[in-house]
């Protein structure tokens, strides 16, 4: 009792030195903008839910503001005021009464200076903050981190939108850290493993899975009954099961881990990242997951069944009879090899949408997904008494597979679509993709309704409860689609669509253009008031008669002309986020008034193809010469704002190029987007 209660003791002084961790990370690094003066930039990142506040001073009835100091003297000098470049969420807060500030993961705090001698020279900077989550605040922390600012008249001048970041301080983060962090990047990643873990649940129900499923099961009993006593036995059962469940879950990670990583350390992380890029927005790669997604879905048709060489499966149901650990793992390792033929096109689904994401997203996705497939197994082989009360197999199994076939053919196109746009070919618009789907789907219902008939059907008796529901859901869906033929925004499928503005018929222009200034045409100005002669206007457009530069520095020039501050949206023509911040904020009557008649608007594609001419190519710090539009307004992107998340939203000055109010991430939240528009005038 005694050793209890010291063990007890031991473990509750223990608890609050482990709730006093600290969670916030720093890094910081100077960049220069011009001549002897630099920015020096703090980069904060946190895990889960905590946040820090801003840089305001809340006195002694507010929270703790967070203090960003660099210490200045003979050898630099301040210019201007701390600020932080990454996004604040402001509101009212009930507990103290007032209106506060806080930032997520990451937090950039930014300080220029000007450097007042021509030798290198170190500076310390200092940040005090104090880090709060849903349920409780740790006491104010700080960090100092040396700087050091190279000096010399003889280093080149790089711009502060292209320049070279030169990294001399750390507190436990990377630049990679932050660029996986950027806004916005939450939310995609958990659409990604949501949808991942769906697929993983629908490919048990496929043909080649769900009969394996008493397979498992009988060979677990066999294992049990090798052990002697009842305890032995259900103790033994329940290890070779969870060795069962983290063998499926390896064979799926490991190997696409394993080549990612080998592509990272042979190339870096800029060499991960162009792959990426390559993957979602080249023609090529799009092309080949197009056709891919339809061989895929005339195997699900029944024209033909892919298959992995008989030899594989041979060899590892061998193996698989040995029984003890190794047995267990080849039983696993023959599961994933047999399903192959249904699981093959699922995994290649979401492999396939997960290179349109960051370095981290295929490895996530994959593992969500086989987690998802393999707990049903594992639970079983935990329970096999549960086995009974599964459904039996049937002609049900293939109607699975037939389904999975048309939705294969419509994700199918999504691909051919991001192609289409990216290189501007005019040939998959937004009506014709709309024609597609409709007929797809109709399709589909007709199917379920059993006016269709596929190779290994079985015949229906009768339409059940839930098929009927899948039959309303389907056909309501079509019915829904069909306004779109004329120009109806479908706001719920706007990520999927091709943009609005390659619809050649539309039923009501007046209802795209949203309201705004009604501006006069003549030789000089198009049709929004802007220049005739904008840089890519000939190919790029906005929505609603959004009237845009496509140039950073044309967009610039033109808002100090006219004394107007610049939108800067970052976005993609195969970014799904884009679409959907188009289509349901954008299209807010308040935000299109903002957007047309108080700012410029400059949209930088990042995966734009188009090769621009040779007097327009950019050269980066590394020597490499950009030559198309995308990769030109990427590099501009990552070396100004540090980010690579698409949408992006900043207001600047045109002038100064200063940030007027925190930049924007994904938020389909109209009202905040109005009050980011309205804060960027005052």
């Amino acid at each position: 009792m005694r050793y209890f209660k010291l063990l007890l003791l031991t473990l509750l002084l223990a608890v609050p030195a482990m709730a006093q961790q600290q969670p916030v990370s720093w890094k910081a690094e100077a960049v220069r903008v011009e001549g002897n003066t630099y920015e020096i930039r703090a980069t904060g990142t946190m895990g889960g839910s905590w946040h820090i506040y801003d840089l305001t001073d809340y006195g002694s009835n507010g929270p703790c503001g967070t203090i960003f100091t660099v210490e200045d003297g003979e050898k630099v000098k301040l210019v201007g005021d701390p600020y932080i470049s990454s996004e604040v969420h402001r509101g009212f807060d009930d507990i103290f009464g007032i209106e506060i500030g806080t930032c997520e993961s990451p937090v950039i705090i930014c300080q220029k200076v000007e450097l007042l001698q021509g030798n290198p020279v170190t500076v310390p900077v200092t940040v005090e903050w104090q880090a709060c989550n849903d349920e409780n605040c740790i006491p104010p922390d700080d960090v100092t981190i040396d700087v050091t600012l190279p000096g010399g008249d003889g280093l080149p001048v790089v711009d502060s939108g292209s320049g070279a970041g030169m990294t001399v301080g750390e507190a436990g983060m990377t630049d990679q850290d932050a660029n996986d962090l950027a806004p916005g990047e939450g939310k995609s990643i958990w659409g990604l493993i949501l949808e991942a873990i769906a697929w993983g649940f629908v490919a048990l129900l496929t043909p080649c899975v769900f009969p394996m499923i008493p397979m498992t099961v009988s060979f677990f009993l066999k294992q049990n009954q090798t052990a002697e006593g009842e305890e032995e036995k259900k103790g033994r059962g329940k290890w070779l099961a969870l060795i069962f469940g983290l063998s499926i879950v390896a064979l799926y990670t490991i190997p696409i881990a394993v080549i990612i990583l080998i592509t990272y350390f042979a190339g870096g992380e800029t060499v991960t990242a162009d792959i990426f890029n390559w993957l979602a927005t080249h023609w090529l790669p799009n092309i080949i997951f197009f056709l891919i997604f339809m061989l895929f879905a005339a195997s699900f048709f029944g024209a033909f069944e892919i298959t992995l060489p008989s030899s594989w499966l041979n060899k590892s149901d061998e193996k698989s009879n040995k029984g003890g650990l190794a047995g267990v793992f080849f039983v696993a390792l023959t599961l994933v090899l047999v399903s192959f033929s249904c699981t093959g096109p699922i995994v290649g689904s979401v492999l396939i949408k997960s290179t349109q994401g960051q370095f981290w997203e295929p490895i996530i996705t994959m593992l969500a997904f086989s987690i998802a497939f393999a707990l049903p197994f594992t639970l079983l082989a935990f329970a096999p008494s549960l086995l009974d009360k599964l459904p039996k197999s049937g002609g049900w199994l293939n109607s699975v597979k037939v389904v999975l076939g048309f939705i294969e053919v419509a994700l199918g196109f999504k691909f051919l679509s991001v192609a289409d746009q990216t290189y501007h070919w005019g040939i998959l618009d937004r009506e014709v993709y709309l024609a597609i789907w409709i007929v797809v789907f109709t399709l589909l219902g007709l199917y379920l309704l059993d006016k269709i008939k596929f190779k290994f059907d079985s015949p229906v008796q009768y339409i059940s409860v839930f098929r009927l529901i899948l039959i309303i859901v389907d056909l309501t869906f079509v019915v829904y689609m069909i306004p779109g033929m004329w120009g109806a925004p479908l706001k719920a499928l706007s990520g999927y669509l091709p943009p609005i503005t390659t619809q050649d018929f539309v039923l009501d222009p007046a209802q795209q253009r949203g309201g705004g200034t009604a501006y006069v045409v003549n030789a000089e100005t198009d049709a929004g008031g802007l220049p005739a002669h904008r840089k890519y206007a000939d190919f790029l457009h906005l929505p609603y008669d959004i009237p845009a530069f496509f140039d950073y520095e044309e967009a610039r020039a033109y808002a100090a002309k006219v004394g107007k501050p610049v939108l800067l949206d970052f976005t993609g023509h195969g970014c799904v986020n884009c679409r959907e911040m188009e289509a349901r904020v954008w299209s807010d009557p308040r935000v299109l008034k903002l957007m047309k008649n108080d700012y410029v608007v400059c949209s930088l594609y990042g995966d734009d193809k188009t090769v621009l001419d040779e007097k327009d190519w950019v050269t980066t710090d590394k020597g490499k010469v950009l030559k198309s539009l995308g990769k030109i307004n990427s590099y501009f992107m990552m070396q100004r704002y540090h980010v690579n998340a698409q949408p992006y939203y900043v207001i600047l000055d045109p002038v100064t190029e200063k940030n007027k109010v925190p930049a924007r991430s994904y938020n389909l939240d109209a009202d905040q987007y109005v009050a980011f528009l309205e804060k960027g005038l005052e």
